[in-house]
């Protein structure tokens, strides 16, 4: 017979005695607190309780409830609504953590309401049943909206390329077939003549730069087309819009730049006040910042420093172990186990604004590619017991 192992419970899973939770929409909030019965021992208290979502009704929460005393306020992370609860309650004094509304389902069988979801909130968050989700420091946040607003200004840009791509495949224009990319200095230049009316084909290829200069025939075939007015007319207007969405970018990066600089933790600058790694050995080496420091890592740039500085903050405290950091970035695999069989499962789904785009989670291994008896669903007894995946997607009724 093995010993019992002994596991440690985490912070957020101890039992708290005065605990509330808010259960969020878009105008308002339903509060639930839980508190210990003055007279009668071992019984709870529940109280329910709307509030608008304004600033003065959360700050008049916040005081009620330091007053009654609440240990621990839970906040379910519903779209962006969950902003002004959780920096509003936490300049208050009160703990806030904010759960992800996935792992708070209602049990099932139950009716689904405001008021019920609250009280099922407080009732998790008083036996310690909640996972805080990781909210970083203000000056973090402000990062964070930068970087992910860059991010959305050129996915934005890439659009308007496709689409001046596609417009000029309308005109017969197949210069992105020579020219690696459209945003080449050779190519701007041939755009521009186009625009201005320049019609022929040789006159436009003349307008090479560089190492285009050797494509000189591919070039005036790729420039041969029916390119006419109300082309240049819709190029003018597409390269205008990338040109501006260049120079937001390129304001978003200084800006960037600036709160990197403002914070003394990205600089190599420790909490004690002492400095943190440096790029060589002797006393009076120079420390490299925060950024510079991850931009030395094989695969990452400046741009990716940046975003992971704004999404995972500069305080790896917040993570016990790497591990639950990789894990937090949705970058391994999960482990599943019934019994003594371990399995592998795709690591769960980040989210769209998430910071950790910029790195591919590892590959599972391959599923075994299935005969033709599996395409036609003549599998055999012995074959159906031992597939380890379903057929058909649908659930069994």
């Amino acid at each position: 017979m093995r010993e019992p192992q002994e596991i440690q419970d985490e912070d957020h899973e101890q039992l708290l005695e005065r605990v509330a939770a808010v259960d969020v929409a878009k105008a308002s909030g339903m509060v639930c607190t839980r508190m210990p019965h003055e007279s009668k021992l071992g019984r709870r208290v529940t109280k329910v309780w709307q509030v608008d979502a304004t600033t003065n009704a959360i700050i008049q929460l916040g005081e009620q409830l330091v007053g009654l005393g609440v240990e621990r306020v839970t906040v379910e992370s519903t779209s962006d609504y969950w902003r002004p609860w959780v920096y509003l309650l936490e300049a208050a004094g009160l703990r806030v953590q904010l759960v992800n509304a996935h792992q708070v389902k209602h049990v099932p069988g139950r009716p689904k309401t405001d008021k019920l979801d609250a009280v099922w909130l407080a009732k998790l968050t008083e036996r310690g049943m909640l996972r805080p989700s990781f909210v970083p420091p203000a000056e973090i946040r402000r990062l964070r909206d930068y970087t992910r607003l860059r991010v959305d200004l050129t996915h934005e840009r890439t659009r308007y390329w496709q689409r001046l791509e596609k417009l000029l495949e309308d005109a017969l224009i197949k210069v992105s077939s020579v020219a690696s990319t459209l945003e080449t200095a050779s190519v701007r230049d041939m755009l521009g003549a186009l625009i201005a009316g320049e019609r022929d084909p040789k006159v436009l290829a003349g307008l090479a730069r560089g190492r285009m200069r050797a494509k000189h025939a591919a070039l005036v075939e790729a420039l041969t087309g029916r390119f006419d007015d109300h082309h240049a007319e819709l190029t003018r207007m597409l390269l205008d819009q990338i040109d501006a969405l260049t120079a937001q970018i390129g304001t978003l990066t200084a800006r960037i730049q600036q709160l990197l600089a403002a914070i003394p933790a990205a600089q190599g600058v420790d909490a004690d006040g002492s400095t943190g790694p440096s790029a060589g050995s002797g006393p009076g080496a120079a420390v490299l910042p925060a950024a510079a420091r991850l931009d030395e890592i094989t695969g990452i740039g400046p741009a990716a420093a940046q975003a992971v500085i704004a999404e995972v903050g500069l305080d790896m405290g917040v993570f016990p172990s790497p591990g639950q950091l990789v894990s937090w970035a949705r970058l391994c695999p999960r482990t599943i186990q019934s019994g003594t069989r371990p399995a592998l499962a795709p690591p769960a789904r980040a989210t769209p604004t998430c910071g950790v785009s910029w790195v591919r989670p590892p590959r599972l291994p391959p599923r075994p590619t299935p005969s033709w008896a599996s395409a036609t669903g003549a599998w055999s007894s012995a074959a159906a017991s031992s597939r380890p995946w379903s057929l058909s997607p649908a659930p069994s009724w």
